[in-house]
């Protein structure tokens, strides 16, 4: 029977595990509840989008492309899922999942650029100030800076082998 059930039982699809490690790195309660990361729907989508940016920008540095691809395609399935979660109805996902995949491009870029300036914390807190914080003047972009930060140096020294299966993140 066990040869049965492990033939029938899908398997996990590439990198499940890595985004669950970037999902929950994304909802840290001490971005929300010290440095002041809105606790909604938008703010929780930031999160997810920056720690997701991250970890691709690490991948690029690696020259994993395919791991890149598989990590784009494990966001999609999460945020489909999501806006189903939320209500939306099958006619409209499709645009809100794009629009969110979009985000997630723009976002991808303005780290990046943030992160290969002169001064990076400086052009990351900007970054997020926009972003995550949607130029509201609340919250404190510095420390979620500082933290990314932390979180790209701990990506840095991971090989792709422990990237992939979420290891030391």
């Amino acid at each position: 029977m066990s040869l049965l059930s492990r033939l029938l039982r899908p398997s996990e699809p590439p990198l499940a595990a890595l985004w669950r490690r970037v999902t929950a790195l994304a909802r840290t309660p001490e971005l929300y509840a010290r440095h002041g990361v809105p606790d909604t729907v938008d703010g929780r989508f930031d999160m997810v989008a920056l720690v997701a940016s991250l970890v691709m920008l690490r991948f690029e540095e690696l020259g994993a492309r395919q791991e890149g691809v598989w990590l784009t395609e494990r966001f999609v399935d999460d945020m489909d899922a999501s806006v189903r979660e939320l209500g939306i109805g099958d006619l409209v996902v499709g645009k809100h999942v794009g629009n969110m995949i979009g985000a997630l491009g723009g976002r991808l870029g303005a780290y990046r650029q943030a992160l290969a300036a002169d001064q990076p914390r400086e052009a990351l807190a900007a970054a997020l100030a926009r972003n995550l914080f949607r130029g509201t003047g609340t919250g404190d972009p510095e420390a979620v800076a500082d933290w990314a930060l932390a979180l790209v140096a701990r990506l840095r020294g991971l090989p792709l082998s422990d990237l992939v299966a979420a290891r030391g993140l």
